[in-house]
């Protein structure tokens, strides 16, 4: 869309206005690539139910495979970032889930009782708490190793698919992102 066709002056970056509530810079929005916004507002059609039902089923997917090792999703990917790189602070952590600490630190705590983690603040910064593995936490890492090709088995998906996937929705995260960080509309 152009400013012109949105009936706005050229001089001044492009919006459009929907339902007179929801203002869209098109030109941070659609960055000249994409001229026609999607006309359905069908439920099945939106990226985003599509995303959260695949979350969702993903979630679900999970877990038979992580209640035989007492975790739950959140769990193991802690656990997933620890067996990687042990001794993260929680911010750390938090940035690398994308979780706030209002939601991590009581999962921390959960694992601290069930003897998988240790939650001790740093000596060279008291204001931060360092997370480790137990060696019960390092020991689900051998019990976690098939879940990663029982969950392929189960997607119905190729391991190349897979990575086609995963990469797609890399770069649609970063995409998403930089620009809500960077642009509220």
């Amino acid at each position: 869309m152009r400013a012109s066709d949105a009936g706005l002056n050229a001089g001044h970056p492009a919006h459009c206005i929907v339902h007179n509530s929801i203002a869209c810079n098109v030109d941070g929005c659609f960055n000249g690539r994409v001229t026609t916004p999607p006309a359905s507002l069908l439920l099945d059609e939106q990226l985003c139910f599509a995303l959260y039902a695949a979350s969702r089923a993903m979630t679900a997917a999970y877990r038979p495979l992580l209640e035989p090792l007492g975790l739950t999703y959140p769990q193991y990917l802690v656990l997933l970032v620890l067996w990687q790189d042990d001794g993260r602070s929680v911010r750390e952590l938090g940035q690398r889930l994308a979780l706030d600490s209002g939601t991590l630190t009581p999962l921390l705590k959960r694992m601290e009782a069930a003897g998988l983690v240790t939650r001790t603040r740093r000596r060279s910064d008291e204001r931060e708490v360092e997370v480790r593995l137990t060696r019960a936490g390092r020991a689900l890492h051998a019990r976690a190793r098939p879940i990663p090709a029982c969950l392929l088995a189960r997607s119905g998906l190729d391991a190349t698919a897979l990575a086609r996937l995963r990469g797609g929705l890399a770069r649609l995260t970063g995409s998403l992102a930089s620009h809500s960080q960077g642009d509220p509309a």
